[in-house]
């Protein structure tokens, strides 16, 4: 209750961290229809100036180093698509912000031979600034964890991390759940959370539409915030300060 109470006066203190997730990114122009998993550049764009004068973006593996750092915020991107190359990166780069970006490596295509490809190479990953991106876990196959064995579970992981160090590309073993979803029940959810320990997981992020806090309390069910294509600047004002819309 003091939490929420600090949280919603805006006094949440130095514990807290806001993770925002994405997808997509694109101009204006180029969305059709409504497009939950799209944010325009534009609306992308007034989003990091105000991010910019009110947080301080990190990367997963500045936590440690900064836990008593105010108005923590994680930029976090999902699946490395071709438009985050083109459009996120140098927004980050133009208002020195951080961002993290979650990769299911089986879908990531090997060369650039489909003009009309959604997804960033393994040479196009690697290329990224290292200053204002960070690499992490996103499964291979991008399967739901929950709808699959515990096994075919704990081989999807190993072979995500594999295929990165593969390509040469540095990650950090934080682990974005597909569609947001895992194990969720009594021995089941032990198991599971054994699985990622063993395999060097420091965290991993589901959805939850709410703030966190760092030293993380489930460390393997840590909370992000949903910024939807559509969304205006004052839900997203009001998302930052709440986590959510609804009380």
């Amino acid at each position: 209750m003091l939490r929420f109470i600090k949280r919603t006066l805006g006094f949440s203190g130095t514990e807290s961290v806001r993770i925002l997730m994405y997808h997509k990114v694109l101009p204006e122009k180029k969305i059709f229809g409504k497009d939950l998993l799209t944010v325009s550049t534009e609306n992308l764009e007034q989003q990091f100036k105000y991010i910019k004068n009110n947080y301080n973006t990190l990367f997963f593996n500045d936590l440690k180093a900064n836990c008593q750092l105010k108005h923590k915020l994680i930029l976090t991107f999902d699946d490395g698509y071709l438009n985050n190359l083109q459009y996120l990166v140098p927004l980050l780069e133009k208002y020195r912000l951080k961002a993290t970006i979650f990769i299911p490596t089986e879908l990531i295509p090997e060369k650039e031979t489909d003009e009309n490809r959604e997804m960033m190479t393994f040479d196009e990953i690697r290329s990224l600034n290292p200053e204002v991106i960070e690499i992490a876990l996103h499964s291979h196959s991008h399967k739901n964890y929950s709808q699959i064995s515990l096994q075919e579970a704990a081989d999807d992981i190993y072979k995500n991390m594999r295929t990165l160090e593969e390509k040469s590309i540095p990650f950090t073993k934080v682990l974005a759940y597909p569609y947001g979803k895992f194990p969720k029940k009594g021995e089941q959810k032990k198991e599971f959370f054994s699985i990622l320990e063993k395999a060097g997981i420091i965290s991993a992020v589901r959805i939850g539409n709410n703030i966190d806090y760092y030293p993380w309390k489930n460390k393997f069910e840590i909370k992000r915030i949903d910024i939807r294509g559509g969304d205006s600047f004052n839900v997203f004002k009001w998302k930052l300060r709440l986590g959510k819309i609804k009380l």
